[in-house]
């Protein structure tokens, strides 16, 4: 558009090189970045979680190692350390953690849920108090009247590290189960569910994060009490402790210790991948 004068109005140009770049004929604006499909959710368990761990575990064993090629020992400590000793003892105390841990599940998680019906339900004061009073009880001292009462052996110490381990597997499927949302069970219960049916595919689903949470709990408890079980004759790697304590042996000492807290940590590696690859994909938050 001209005017009379036969010049174009201000401003004319630029609305002409405007309208021309928003047809497309300008230069290309840069590429937003392609959001990602709805459906795409983050992996559960990221290679740094699988690998730094297992990677500091394999250093520090190795640098024990290297440690124990240059050590000095005496006819004592090699004689503590010989013959299979160690494996033995490392393997007993893989036994008892399984053992007792396998008993702790199948007493606490049916008891925990038995707690939380309505029949049961005043009886959960009383249980619980049991139970604080296993792990409220001195380990060393509770391991000493079971060795009195059934003698020396694996049985006191299995049942020693049993009743050590019991409250955090009940509380948290106490705590879980409590915790769900009366609203979710009672739509169960009206699309016509049974009893068993809201138990096993609604509560016990929404409760499994804090159950595991305490198994994982109750695992490392039983790799660090499974030490005293050579006090009741139980075996496994207190066995290697206490030689070197008695017998005033650092290079054993050392290596019972490390292996113990090298087993611990891997107990607890293991649990929270359990915890993460068992856990229901509804309970996940969404990224």
């Amino acid at each position: 558009m001209r005017t009379p004068s036969g010049r174009r109005p201000e401003g004319g140009r630029e609305a002409e090189e405007n309208a021309f770049r928003d047809e497309g004929g300008g230069p290309p604006d840069e590429a937003e970045p392609t959001p990602p499909p709805p459906g795409a959710k983050p992996p559960r368990v990221t290679w740094r979680k699988l690998t730094f761990l297992p990677a500091v575990l394999v250093a520090v064993l190795l640098a024990t190692w290297l440690w124990f090629e240059q050590a000095d020992l005496d006819a004592l400590s090699r004689n503590a350390l010989s013959d299979g000793r160690v494996s033995k003892a490392l393997w007993q105390h893989i036994e008892l953690t399984a053992i007792s841990t396998f008993f702790v599940l199948i007493i606490a998680i049916p008891l925990g849920v038995l707690l939380t019906r309505r029949a049961l339900r005043r009886a959960t004061p009383v249980a619980m108090a049991f139970a604080n009073t296993g792990q409220a009880t001195p380990a060393i001292g509770l391991l000493a009247l079971l060795v009195i009462w059934l003698g020396i052996g694996r049985r006191a110490a299995l049942i020693g590290i049993i009743a050590y381990a019991v409250l955090p597997v009940l509380s948290n499927t106490i705590a879980g189960l409590k915790a769900n949302d009366p609203a979710l069970l009672e739509a169960a219960r009206g699309i016509g569910m049974s009893p068993l049916g809201v138990l096993t595919r609604v509560e016990l689903p929404l409760a499994v994060p804090l159950i595991l949470a305490g198994v994982r709990t109750a695992l490392v408890l039983n790799v660090g009490t499974a030490t005293l079980a050579t006090f009741g004759g139980g075996g496994g790697l207190g066995v290697l402790i206490t030689t070197g304590i008695t017998s005033q042996r650092m290079p054993v000492l050392v290596l019972g210790s490390v292996l113990t807290v090298a087993l611990a940590l891997l107990v607890d590696w293991l649990a929270s991948l359990a915890e993460l690859l068992l856990r229901p994909r509804g309970l996940e938050a969404d990224a």
